[in-house]
């Protein structure tokens, strides 16, 4: 498939559509799981478990069940095409387009019952993301984009364009955030968040980066940073804020979380101050040991 042709207008409509249709199938069949669960767990399943520690781990079982269901779903509307997925999907492309898949982002949230956590679906050929789908499960909100298309949200039976917020100054902006499992980590990460804070309206983590990239889209928060981020975490994230005006700044595709790379995230108008901010925060330099 040439440049030309996947990068035709029609055709990225159509691989953010499948993307639409796929991540909002995954996520009824996620929230029926997470049902039958709490039903056996006395309405709890953090009884089962704290951690995706082994294959019967409640957490576990859904994520492999809604991304081998996405799996097979690309597969019988794409056949030609690759998939990389979180639990460990793996297909090479034949077409020159590849699928990058999570199937819970915000797996804590989705323990414990708070109602922030995604499917995210991104279409991408050579390491560029040409459309992309990030469902809320729980609150029922369906956020995507198409390269050049812009962004929209769809929810309470309304379909929205999004669009950034126009604040500029980073003293005035509500930052987004989120931390490592690793506590080596979380102590650079608690380093950088005392830098920051002082600098910025406040700080809010809510757990799903797929989702701070969404918030940043409509502007219900106004920038968003993190380390250690997989392909899966922002792909279609980092697109649906660049459609809705939004600065980005992401590692390539192919570079691994454990590289401890940052994202970033800003309104527009406020991407010149906050990339002064964050620089000189040391932001931007990767996360070093484990």
């Amino acid at each position: 498939m040439g440049p030309m042709t996947s990068h035709d207008p029609a055709h990225l409509r159509d691989l953010r559509d499948i993307a639409v249709e796929v991540a909002v199938a995954a996520g009824e069949r996620i929230l029926a799981k997470r049902a039958e669960l709490a039903e056996q767990g006395g309405g709890d399943i953090r009884g089962f478990s704290t951690t995706k520690t082994s294959a019967v781990d409640p957490v576990t079982v859904v994520d492999t069940l809604a991304e081998d269901y996405i799996a097979d779903r690309l597969l019988t509307l794409r056949p030609d095409d690759g998939i990389i997925g979180e639990e460990g999907s793996e297909r090479a492309s034949a077409s020159g387009v590849s699928w990058v898949v999570d199937p819970i982002d915000g797996t804590v949230n989705f323990l414990y019952g708070l109602p922030e956590y995604a499917v995210s679906i991104a279409a991408a050929v050579d390491g560029e993301v040409l459309a992309g789908c990030v469902v809320n499960v729980p609150r029922g909100l369906v956020y995507s984009a198409a390269l050049g298309q812009g962004a929209t949200r769809t929810g309470d039976g309304q379909e929205i364009g999004l669009r950034c917020n126009d604040v500029s100054d980073p003293a005035l902006a509500l930052v987004a955030t989120g931390f490592s499992y690793s506590s080596t980590w979380r102590a650079q990460q608690a380093a950088l968040l005392a830098t920051v804070l002082p600098q910025v309206r406040d700080i809010r983590r809510m757990g799903a980066a797929a989702l701070d990239f969404c918030r940043v889209a409509e502007g219900t928060v106004d920038a968003f940073y993190e380390h250690g981020l997989h392909c899966w975490d922002f792909a279609a994230g980092a697109l649906i804020a660049r459609e809705a005006g939004a600065v980005v700044h992401t590692p390539r595709l192919s570079t691994p979380g454990s590289a401890g790379e940052a994202v970033s995230a800003a309104a527009g108008p406020l991407a010149g101050a906050w990339a002064e901010l964050v620089s000189g925060a040391g932001v931007l330099r990767p996360l070093t040991g484990r």
